[in-house]
C-alpha cells in the first residue's frame, strides 16, 4: 500500500522524527554527531535555492527530532540526502551491514502557532525527560543553547520561534516557557506524591 502524500505548502513547518532500526543507537561517539550536523548543514546549503529552514533540533543517542521549515519545496529532498549520506558515512566506519533507520522519518505539520511552539519545548526538554540532564542547556547536542544565548547562532534559525516573544527580552522568555514545563511536571509529581502518602 503507498504511503500517503504529504501535506504540504509554502513555508510549512514540520516536527521530523527518525529512530535507528530495532531501536539502535545512531550515534555512539561525539564524532557522530558532529557529523550528522555538518551533513545537516552541507545539505541545507546543497538546496539552497529551497530555502529549507532548521529551526532547533535535538540529537539523542538512537532517534533525531528536528523543527524544519520547507519554504520551496517538500522536505522530502532534504531528510531524504541527509540520512542517506550520513547512512553511508555510519555503515563505513562502524562496518554495520542493514539498515541504519526504522522506517521512513516521520513528519508531523505544525499546523498553528502554538504547535509551533509546544514542539520546539518538547524538543529541547527531550534531554531532561529522557534524565540524561538536569537542564536541558547541559545537553550538547540540541540547539536550545542557541536559543537562551549561550553560543552563537550558526546555522539553525532560532528567530522562527524566538519571534514570538517580546524583541528585547526573548531569549529570556523563551528560556522561562521552556522551563515552565519542568516546573509544572515537579510540581504535579510533589502533588501526585502527597496524595498517595
Amino acid at each position: 500500500m503507498a504511503t500517503p502524500k504529504r501535506t504540504w505548502y509554502k513555508g510549512a513547518s514540520y516536527h521530523i522524527t527518525a529512530r535507528g532500526n530495532h531501536r539502535n543507537d545512531i550515534f555512539r561517539d561525539e564524532s557522530d554527531f558532529r557529523m550528522y550536523l555538518i551533513i545537516m548543514k552541507e545539505s541545507i546549503k546543497y538546496y539552497q535555492e529551497y530555502n529549507y529552514e532548521l529551526t532547533c533540533y535535538c540529537l539523542m543517542t538512537n532517534h533525531v527530532h528536528l523543527l524544519i521549515r520547507a519554504n520551496e519545496k517538500e522536505i522530502e529532498h532534504l531528510m531524504r540526502r541527509v540520512h542517506s549520506i550520513y547512512s553511508r558515512y555510519f555503515n563505513k566506519k562502524y562496518n554495520y551491514v542493514g539498515h541504519l533507520w526504522q522506517d521512513k522519518y516521520f513528519a508531523e505539520l505544525i499546523e498553528d502557532d502554538k504547535q509551533m511552539l509546544e514542539t520546539s519545548r518538547y524538543i529541547h526538554l527531550n534531554p531532561v525527560r529522557a534524565k540524561m540532564v538536569e537542564e536541558a542547556q547541559e545537553y550538547e547536542w540540541s540547539s536550545y543553547s542557541i536559543f537562551i544565548g549561550l553560543i552563537e547562532e550558526g546555522f539553525t534559525v532560532s528567530q522562527n520561534i524566538l519571534s514570538y516573544f517580546k524583541r528585547d527580552n526573548n531569549k529570556n522568555l523563551y528560556r522561562r516557557f521552556v522551563e515552565s514545563a519542568i516546573k509544572a511536571k515537579v510540581d504535579e509529581e510533589v502533588m501526585h506524591n502527597g496524595s498517595s502518602s
